[in-house]
């Protein structure tokens, strides 16, 4: 008996997904467990299952298509089955959406653009890494045959090309124009709106480090354990414990009320190839520093996979973020806030500096810059000043026995 295969529905905030690649074609075998095809949210993306043995009788939407959540996508039976009573309303009509571009997704399946039409009207199959590198060294797509799923290049392919393409005649323009990621936009969208909505003043102030740096000292050495805990992960624990001295920090401004938290749900922002996504670490005030560690690398990794779940990455689910540039050399910037929260703090790169040492003696210690940008609407610059000055004292005593 033929049975549809259902886009299921990853989260109760997301409606619909984007189908990014087929794995399989109409009318191939397929097993329980094979990979059917791959599709994203606005901030994750992943793999369908086959949910039974047969054959891929139908399909109902193209790759690009944008489908609503709970949809007969396909249909797998047996031979001569029909498959019309399967297909939904509106199954199999082009989304207006941009084609996805490239994703991380489960299990290390490519996930690929959508086929570039070829100058001689036929279709190239190429994957997003391969087309950036064919970019790069100058290859022409069109006389390379793929050797990876259904013909289509890969980046083995263009390495093997040899030699650039000719450049003649030379490019018409000195630029391209490269749409935007569907992950781009709406980062785009939500930091437009945080400064274009809300009153955001940002304090800086430094904090001595040097117990910190003693700490990761006797992690690496092993002296302290055989706990993975890095200095990102001192200086959320300080600031989970700042947050509940200063609730006011701990809060959504919605609209004329401010909703205080009596747990932190900590966000923290993490770089990732798909683009910057912001994980939430639920009721991390009830966790001891090596659970907090272990759950921020858990939520870190999956983000990277792209199998986190959608409603981690709202930002109604955390009362608080951090974002932390100091690997990457930052000595001060100014992060934005992720509405409705009230604050973020910003994390800056490690620098010596002069300092009393006591006794009428001075030598540099190393410090880091703390970067707390605050919604104005929702707390005054007092109270603000004071949760920042006591994140930097939770980070100059930190004492903690593992």
């Amino acid at each position: 008996m033929a049975i549809p295969v259902v886009l299921p529905r990853q989260g109760q905030s997301v409606e619909t997904c984007i189908i990014t690649a087929w794995l399989k074609k109409k009318g191939e075998q397929v097993s329980t467990g094979d990979l059917l095809f791959s599709y994203e949210t606005d901030k994750a993306a992943f793999d369908m299952e086959s949910p039974a043995d047969g054959i891929l009788l139908d399909t109902f939407y193209n790759e690009g298509d944008e489908v609503p959540v709970l949809t007969n996508v396909a249909v797998i039976g047996a031979a001569g089955e029909k498959t019309e009573s399967f297909r939904q309303q509106g199954s199999g009509t082009k989304s207006k959406k941009e084609p996805a571009q490239a994703q991380s997704v489960i299990a290390g399946s490519p996930v690929v653009t959508k086929a570039e039409e070829a100058p001689s009207g036929g279709r190239i199959k190429i994957s997003p890494r391969a087309r950036i590198l064919a970019a790069e060294k100058g290859v022409d797509i069109s006389n390379i045959t793929g050797s990876g799923p259904e013909g289509r290049i890969i980046v083995n392919d263009i390495e093997s090309a040899g030699h650039p393409a000719p450049r003649t005649p030379p490019p018409a323009t000195e630029f391209t124009d490269q749409p935007l990621s569907n992950v781009r936009k709406i980062i785009a969208k939500a930091m437009h709106l945080s400064l274009q909505s809300s009153a955001q003043l940002t304090h800086h102030m430094s904090a001595d480090v040097r117990k910190l740096l003693e700490f990761s000292k006797r992690v690496k050495e092993g002296n302290a354990g055989s706990a993975d805990i890095t200095l990102n992960d001192m200086v959320c624990w300080s600031v989970v414990r700042a947050l509940k001295k200063f609730p006011e920090m701990n809060s959504h401004l919605l609209g004329d009320k401010i909703r205080s938290f009596s747990n932190v749900h900590l966000g923290f922002a993490v770089d990732t190839p798909r683009g910057l996504l912001v994980p939430v670490v639920r009721n991390a005030d009830t966790m001891d520093l090596e659970l907090l560690s272990r759950e921020l690398k858990r939520a870190a990794e999956a983000c990277r996979k792209g199998n986190i779940s959608p409603e981690l990455l709202q930002s109604s689910a955390a009362s608080f973020t951090i974002s932390n540039l100091g690997n990457y050399g930052v000595e001060i910037f100014t992060p934005v806030i992720n509405l409705p929260q009230s604050g973020i703090l910003g994390v800056c790169t490690i620098m010596h500096r002069p300092a009393d040492l006591g006794n009428g003696v001075f030598g540099f210690i190393p410090v880091m810059g703390l970067s707390l940008t605050y919604d104005h609407r929702a707390v005054d610059g007092g109270p603000a000043t004071l949760f920042l000055k006591e994140v930097k004292e939770e980070i100059e005593k930190f004492n903690y026995t593992l």
